[in-house]
């Protein structure tokens, strides 16, 4: 079946080959007692795993949940089964942008079943990882399930970080002293706030489900495994203060930027004003002189014309230096 990708079983931690028939290895995992099977899917159609399902005897509803995907982070117990539910984050240095896959994971008393959507190596570095332990795999499935999470939350923080540098570069363009286009950097801040959107969603549901696991009293898991999920549960914590921080600092340089556009469109207004009003002085003495009165003072005097115009003038640098003085031009 070309949907597994990778298909193992472990005893006492430790591969012992891939198996051909799926019932089989699960009979011979728990006959044996020490043993779980690990299996790795892809995109997986109704049909490619409708056998899967029946085999390892999968709930009908989460098995939905597996091929509409586009789940929430989650964590669901079933009879003979319990179903998680997680989305990894990758950040691209390329664009700068945030995408989120989907991992789901079952865990029975024998068996691991893995099912990705998307572009996500986290199950197979998590499995690689864990081959090179075998004092650790031999726990069994619950293990599998740690070491994902682990490897999710812990790419979490990455992502947080890799945010939190963007995040400095957009506050020094948005407080740099030249001012750039405005509307293209509110542009860049809400397509950011849509990146730490994008990881709150996939980080903020899956603190509820941690802390049942470090809590205890979940199926297929015991007293051993719960501080190791509370370490995750811990992590999970910071990456949720990250992100908290992101946003609320993401907020305040919105702010900060639309008040410094409303400011530099108050120094244009005055700018404007006063250049408007220096031309309205010389406009108005020339107004009144254009008119078509014969008793005017100084109309028909020699020196009219150049007074005329040197009263313009000592207006106009009268007014230039008032508003230079007051901050307006």
């Amino acid at each position: 079946m070309h949907v597994i990708v990778d298909c193992a079983i472990y005893r006492d931690g430790r591969r012992t080959g891939s198996p051909d028939d799926l019932s089989d290895a699960l009979d011979q995992a728990r006959s044996q007692g020490d043993s779980f099977v690990w299996i790795g899917v892809h995109d997986p159609t109704e049909a490619e795993f409708a056998g899967i399902a029946s085999e390892f005897g999968l709930h009908p509803l989460a098995v939905e949940d597996v091929l509409k995907a586009h789940q929430r982070p989650k964590l669901e117990t079933y009879p003979g089964a319990l179903f998680a539910v997680l989305r990894p984050l990758r950040y691209h240095d390329d664009t700068g942008t945030v995408s989120a896959s989907e991992l789901m994971v079952f865990i029975g008393d024998a068996f691991v079943v893995t099912i990705r959507h998307g572009a996500t190596s986290t199950a197979a570095q998590a499995r690689a990882r864990l081959e090179e332990r075998p004092e650790v795999l031999r726990r069994g499935p619950v293990v599998v399930l740690h070491a994902i999470c682990d490897s999710v939350v812990d790419d979490y923080l990455e992502v947080a970080a890799d945010l939190q540098v963007d995040l400095e570069e957009l506050e020094e363009k948005v407080f740099a002293p030249v001012g750039g286009d405005s509307a293209r950097t509110a542009a860049t801040i809400y397509a950011f706030k849509r990146q730490v959107l994008e990881f709150r969603r996939a980080s903020g549901p899956l603190a509820e489900p941690m802390a049942r696991m470090a809590a205890g009293g979940m199926p297929y898991t015991d007293r051993h495994t719960q501080p190791f999920f509370r370490d995750v549960a811990d992590h999970l914590t910071r990456v949720s203060d990250a992100g908290e921080g992101l946003d609320r600092l993401l907020s305040d340089i919105l702010a900060a930027h639309l008040t410094q556009v409303g400011v530099r469109q108050n120094d244009d207004m005055r700018k404007i004003s006063a250049w408007a009003a220096m031309a309205a002085v010389p406009t108005m003495i020339a107004g009144i002189y254009g008119m078509n009165f014969d008793h005017m003072p100084e109309l028909r005097q020699v020196w009219g014309y150049p007074a005329v115009l040197a009263l313009m003038a000592v207006a106009v640098l009268w007014l230039y230096r008032l508003f230079k003085h007051r901050g307006w031009l």
